[in-house]
């Protein structure tokens, strides 16, 4: 479920606050007419919820994944893999680094696959960054061996696998950097933003002084007589976005319990002829979205009884075309589209039921019902 639907007057008194406190938006500074510095408290709540080290709130996931490529090094020429089942924003941050996104396909898991990344790699990959889709996590263990072997980093694009884990770790902190995602429809929201989670301090440095304009934030100095050492960009997080997700962070294991309670219902109602999305052993998945495949006629059927229903289809496949490289003909070259053939047929056959917690428990046991009625009728 989106964290949107649980938005309430606690939020709107955490923004009334920012007001009662001075009225500071900005994230720095000001120290005689404010009372705090929630962009700051921010970092602490993730960094000690995650249990990762360092946790860097910024503007959006997509510029998280930029200035984490920055971080590691990416360069004009440089090539970097990521799956063809993503959102176009994972692209777009390559390109904007001026590198060449490679594209490889998914495996049942919807995922990456560590069998078609092999082939990709070449003297020219610098990075990998494998995204946990819809709430399920990749095959960190094969993806981090392959890495490992040819001395390539890993961005974890967890933008849309917040409070998920692997072997008992947060999605976010099991590679190099990682990268959550707070726009509208995200597991919590702050409307727009993004964080960057990494234990390593080099890369946190980094980050931090790139998203401010280069800003070192010494404490020996003012602001406006701070140091510098690269050049930076603004992609700061306001005060405002902080305090909505402070309280947004207090809902998010609430948030999971009713998520699973849902998808558990239809995990164990659901036809057990019906092929279910693979989620990798040893990974725990943040319950955001049901994935099934189904041939042509009978998913027509089943996305005409949710249409009916007003419960839509999540990516899969109303949004298809902005998370499958297939269609990112603007974007990539011909070789990256065949490259993403495959993931586009595997697609066509999944419907993604959207796990909503203003839907109750017997709504989804009717959805699922139906759906099995439907799947014994046309099969």
């Amino acid at each position: 479920m989106p964290g949107y639907e649980i938005i309430d007057n606690k939020e709107k008194k955490a923004v009334s606050k920012i007001f009662d406190e001075g009225a500071v938006l900005f994230a720095h500074g000001f120290p005689n007419i404010r009372k705090k510095y929630y962009v700051r408290e921010l970092e602490q709540k993730f960094s000690s919820l995650m249990k990762c080290k360092y946790a860097l709130p910024v503007a959006s996931g997509t510029a998280a994944i930029k200035i984490a490529l920055k971080a590691i090094g990416i360069k004009p020429g440089d090539e970097v893999i990521t799956q063809a089942f993503n959102f176009v924003a994972t692209v777009e941050a390559i390109i904007d680094c001026g590198a060449k996104p490679i594209i490889v396909g998914v495996d049942n898991s919807l995922n990456i696959c560590p069998l078609d990344l092999i082939t990709k790699i070449t003297k020219k990959t610098k990075a990998i960054i494998p995204v946990n889709m819809l709430g399920a996590s990749c095959n960190f263990k094969e993806i981090k061996k392959i890495a490992i072997k040819h001395k390539i980093r890993i961005i974890e694009d967890n933008c849309e696998a917040f409070m998920g884990k692997y072997e008992k770790r947060y999605l976010g902190t099991i590679c190099d950097i990682g990268i959550l995602s707070l726009d509208y429809g995200k597991f919590i929201t702050s409307g727009e933003g993004g964080v960057i989670l990494t234990n390593n301090k080099k890369y946190y440095k980094f980050c931090k002084q790139y998203h401010d304009h280069g800003h070192e934030n010494s404490p020996k100095y003012s602001r406006g007589n701070d140091n510098r050492k690269i050049v930076g960009f603004n992609y700061r997080m306001t005060e405002l976005q902080a305090t909505i997700c402070i309280e947004q962070l207090k809902k998010a294991k609430l948030i999971l319990k009713k998520n699973k309670e849902r998808y558990k219902l239809l995990d164990k109602k659901i036809n057990k002829n019906i092929n279910k999305r693979l989620i990798i052993e040893n990974s725990e998945p943040n319950y955001d979205t049901f994935i099934f495949y189904v041939k042509k006629s009978l998913k027509l059927k089943i996305i005409k009884y949710l249409k009916k229903i007003k419960l839509g289809t999540k990516n899969l496949p109303d949004a298809i075309k902005w998370h499958c490289s297939y269609y990112w003909g603007h974007a990539v070259d011909k070789k990256q589209i065949r490259n993403s053939v495959r993931t586009k047929n595997l697609l066509t056959s999944a419907i993604a039921i959207p796990i909503l917690i203003n839907k109750n428990l017997k709504f989804y046991n009717s959805v699922v019902l139906e759906i099995n009625k439907i799947y014994e009728k046309y099969r």
